[in-house]
C-alpha cells in the first residue's frame, strides 16, 4: 500500500509538472497535415533499422523515398525538426506503442508506422490534447486516419507514459537522451542569433541607427543580451548578435526582408573573414563547394565588387535560385562553375588570378547545438540526422567524410597561383580538423618554382584565454557553448621564397649592395680626385639621378614580391611604412676633420667630404625607418656653432696649430628629422691667417633656405 501511495503521489507530481510545462503547448497551434506527412518521409529515410531479432516495430519495406517538396522555409524547418525529435526518441516511442498495446491492435499498414511515430511524439509533447484544424487546411487522408487511432488510445498511451517515468524515476522524457544530445538540446534553446550586415546595400552605422529607432538597445557583450537588445561580435566587425527569443520578430523586419541583415551561423562568418584578412584589393577567391548561398554572398560583400571575383565550384542544379538570391543582395562579382572542385585542373585559365581558396566541406557538424537548422541553412547532409540523434557519428560515415575532406584540401594546395587556403569545419573531431590539415601539408608540391605550404597563426582576433591556448597550435577554435557553436579554422599559406624577401631592411641592403644608396660609380675615383671639390649643381643633378634609380629599384622589388608574400588587405601597398622607432645606440664619433684653408662655401664643403664619411652617414641613414615615398619632403640644412676644437699639429694643410678652427654641424630638418646621433661633422668656417686669436666666423649666405 505504501508503494502504491508513493507511486500515486509521484504520478500527481508529474501530472502537475506537465500542466505547468506543456499547458502552453496544448493551447498552441499545431502542425498542419502536410508537415506530419513530410516529417514521416524524412523519418522513414533516416530511422534506425534494427536487426530482425531485436525489432519490435516494423516500418515496412519503403526505403530511399524522394525528398518532399516544401512550400517555404517554415514548413521545411517544421518537418525536419519533428522528424529529428522522433529520431531522438525512437526507442522510447516504440516501447510506448508496445506497452500501451497500440501497435498490436493498430489497424494501419506498416508503411504508415513512421507517420504514427512522428505524430505520437507530437501528441505526447502536447499532453495528448486534440488538434485544432484550420477550416481552409488541406486534408491528407493518411494523417487523419492515424490521428483518429491515436485519439482512441490516448488514455492508454498517457498511462503507459506515466508508468515509464515512474519506473525510471524521471520527470521528463528528456532524461532518456544521451548526455551529449541533451546538452546540445538545452544550448539550442538559448543560442543567440547571429546576423551579418550586407555592406553592399547598407552600412553598419545605418543598421545601428535603424535598430535604435525600432526600440533596440546596444549592449557591450553577449552576456548582457535580454529583451530588445543587440551587440557587436568581437571576432567579426560586421556581425551582430541578438537574443534567441527575437527570431520570429526579427524575420519580419525590413532589415531582414530586404537582405540588409542576414541570419547565419557565426562559424561561416569566421571562415569568410579569415579569407578576407589574407586578400589584397584585386585578388580573386575560389570557394571549393557550393554549401550555402549566404556564405558566398557574405564573401562577395567583403571584397571589392569591381576588381575581385568569387568563383564557386560545384553549382549544378541551383544556379537560377542562387542568381536570384545574389541579385537581391546586390552581389555582382560571383561566377558559378558547374564543375566539381576536384575535377578542375589547377592550371585552369579561369582561375589563374585567384590567390585565396576557401573550403567549407561537408562535416559531421558535431560541434553544432542546433544541427537541423544548421544543415538546412548550409545545404548540409540530412543523412547525418540519424547519427546526431544518437549523440555519436558512426565510424564508417566519419571515414567517408574524412576521405572527402582530405581529397579537396590536397587538391587545393596544387593550384600554383594560389597563395593561401582557408579550411573550416563545424566539427570537434581531430580526424576532420588537425589530421586533415597535417596530411595536406605533407603533400609534395610539384615544380621547383612553387613554394610549399605551412600552417599560419590565426588571422582572427583572439578574445579569450581559451582561444589563445588553442591558437598555440596555429589553428583557430571555438568550443561549443551557450553563446556559439563549435568551429575550426586553419589557414595555410605558402612559405616565403628565400630569394625574394620584401622587408624594408632587406630591400635597402640589396639596394646598397648594388650601389644605389651611395651613388658610387663602378669605377671609384682616385684618392687625389676625391679631395678636390665638385660644383654644387653637378652634385645636385647626380643626387637626383641616384634618387630616381633608388625609386626604380624599390618599385621593381615591390612588383617581384607581390607574387610571393601574402599580406592582409591594405589600401596602401607601399613597401615603406612610417616608423617612430629611434636609434638607441648612437654611432661612433667620427675622426676630427682637418681644417682647410679653402674659401669655398658651406655647400661645397658638405659635398667635398670624404667618401668614407659619406658612406658612414648613409649606413646610419638606411638603418632608420624611412617614411612613405609619397610623403617625402625636401630637407633643409641648419647651421649650428659649437665650441672651438684644437686640431692636430701635423696638419697636411700647413695651418697654424695655435689657430683653432671653428667647426659646425649641419642638421637636416624636414617633415621627418633624423636623430641627433646622425649629425654630420663638417668644417664650415674660415681660418684666420694672422695671429693665434681666431677671428669671428663669417656667416655665409644660405640661398637654399
Amino acid at each position: 500500500m505504501e508503494l502504491q501511495s508513493s507511486s500515486l503521489e509521484m504520478m500527481n507530481e508529474i501530472s502537475s509538472l506537465d500542466d505547468l510545462t506543456i499547458s502552453d503547448k496544448a493551447n498552441s497551434s499545431r502542425y498542419p497535415d502536410y508537415v506530419y506527412f513530410n516529417a514521416a518521409t524524412i523519418f522513414q529515410n533516416n530511422h534506425v533499422d534494427k536487426p530482425q531479432d531485436q525489432r519490435l516495430v516494423d516500418y515496412g519495406k519503403l526505403t530511399n523515398l524522394p525528398m518532399p517538396v516544401f512550400e517555404d522555409e517554415k514548413s521545411q524547418s517544421w518537418s525536419f525538426e519533428l522528424a529529428f525529435n522522433a529520431l531522438k526518441y525512437q526507442d522510447f516511442l516504440e516501447d510506448l506503442m508496445i506497452d500501451s498495446c497500440f501497435y498490436p491492435s493498430n489497424p494501419t499498414h506498416d508503411d504508415l508506422t513512421s507517420l504514427v511515430v512522428v505524430m505520437l511524439y507530437d501528441f505526447q509533447d502536447h499532453n495528448f490534447q486534440p488538434r485544432l484544424c484550420l477550416a481552409d487546411e488541406q486534408e491528407i487522408e493518411e494523417v487523419r486516419e492515424v490521428e483518429k487511432c491515436l485519439n482512441s488510445f490516448k488514455t492508454k498511451l498517457a498511462a503507459s507514459l506515466a508508468r515509464c517515468r515512474i519506473k525510471l524515476s524521471i520527470l521528463t522524457i528528456d532524461y532518456l537522451l544521451p548526455e551529449t544530445v541533451r546538452t546540445k538540446q538545452e544550448r539550442a534553446s538559448t543560442l543567440p542569433l547571429y546576423a551579418w550586415v550586407n555592406t553592399v546595400k547598407t552600412s553598419l552605422e545605418e543598421v545601428h541607427n535603424s535598430l535604435v529607432r525600432a526600440g533596440f538597445l546596444k549592449v557591450k557583450s553577449i552576456t548582457e543580451l535580454e529583451g530588445l537588445t543587440f551587440c557587436q561580435d568581437p571576432h567579426c566587425q560586421d556581425l551582430l548578435v541578438f537574443p534567441a527569443h527575437l527570431k520570429a520578430d526579427l524575420r519580419g523586419m525590413e532589415l531582414f526582408t530586404d537582405y540588409k541583415l542576414v541570419f547565419q551561423d557565426k562559424s561561416c562568418s569566421l571562415a569568410a573573414h579569415s579569407a578576407k584578412a589574407l586578400m589584397n584589393m584585386d585578388d580573386n577567391v575560389i570557394i571549393g563547394n557550393m554549401g550555402s548561398g549566404l556564405t558566398i554572398a557574405h564573401m562577395s560583400t567583403l571584397t571589392n565588387q569591381n576588381t575581385s571575383k568569387i568563383f564557386v565550384c560545384g553549382v549544378k542544379s541551383q544556379q537560377e535560385q542562387l542568381q536570384h538570391l545574389f541579385t537581391q543582395m546586390h552581389c555582382k562579382n560571383i561566377k558559378l562553375i558547374p564543375d566539381t572542385f576536384t575535377d578542375i585542373e589547377p592550371t585552369d585559365a579561369r582561375l589563374q588570378k585567384a590567390k585565396i581558396i576557401l573550403l567549407l566541406p561537408q562535416c559531421t557538424v558535431s560541434g553544432v547545438s542546433n544541427p537541423v537548422e544548421f544543415i538546412l541553412n548550409e545545404n548540409g547532409d540530412a543523412g547525418l540526422l540519424q547519427d546526431l540523434s544518437r549523440g555519436s557519428i558512426s565510424e564508417d560515415k566519419l571515414n567517408d567524410l574524412v576521405k572527402h575532406q582530405e581529397q579537396i584540401l590536397t587538391h587545393a594546395v596544387k593550384f600554383p597561383k594560389v597563395q593561401a587556403v582557408v579550411y573550416c569545419t563545424s566539427s570537434i573531431y581531430p580526424e576532420e580538423n588537425e589530421n586533415v590539415v597535417k596530411k595536406a601539408l605533407e603533400h609534395k608540391v610539384e615544380g621547383n618554382q612553387v613554394q610549399p605550404y605551412r600552417l599560419s597563426p590565426p588571422v582572427l582576433p583572439l578574445c579569450s584565454s581559451l582561444e589563445i591556448k588553442n591558437a598555440s597550435e596555429k589553428c583557430f577554435k571555438l568550443e561549443p557553448s551557450e553563446i556559439n557553436n563549435g568551429c575550426f579554422v586553419a589557414v595555410l599559406t605558402r612559405e616565403q621564397d628565400p630569394s625574394g624577401t620584401v622587408s624594408v631592411k632587406d630591400v635597402l641592403a640589396r639596394a646598397a649592395a648594388k650601389g644605389l644608396l651611395d651613388g658610387i660609380k663602378t669605377i671609384k675615383p682616385a684618392k687625389k680626385e676625391r679631395r678636390k671639390s665638385k660644383p654644387a649643381t653637378q652634385t645636385t643633378i647626380a643626387s637626383s639621378g641616384i634618387q630616381d634609380r633608388i625609386t626604380e629599384f624599390l618599385k621593381k622589388e615591390s612588383k617581384e614580391a607581390t607574387n610571393i608574400v601574402i599580406k592582409p588587405y591594405s589600401s596602401n601597398s607601399s613597401l615603406f611604412r612610417e616608423s617612430k622607432t629611434c636609434i638607441s645606440n648612437p654611432p661612433k664619433r667620427l675622426p676630427k676633420a682637418t681644417p682647410s684653408m679653402s674659401k669655398m662655401s658651406p655647400v661645397k664643403k658638405i659635398i667635398s667630404r670624404s667618401s668614407a664619411t659619406e658612406r658612414h652617414y648613409e649606413r646610419h641613414r638606411s638603418s632608420v625607418a624611412r617614411p612613405k615615398h609619397e610623403e617625402m619632403s625636401v630637407l633643409k640644412p641648419v647651421e649650428m656653432i659649437l665650441p672651438p676644437v684644437i686640431p692636430c699639429s701635423n696638419s697636411s694643410y700647413g695651418c697654424n696649430s695655435k689657430s683653432p678652427p671653428h667647426l659646425s654641424y649641419f642638421l637636416w630638418k624636414g617633415r621627418h628629422s633624423l636623430p641627433r646621433s646622425l649629425l654630420t661633422l663638417t668644417s664650415s668656417t674660415k681660418m684666420s691667417k694672422h695671429s693665434g686669436t681666431p677671428t669671428s666666423p663669417a656667416k655665409p649666405s644660405r640661398p637654399w633656405l
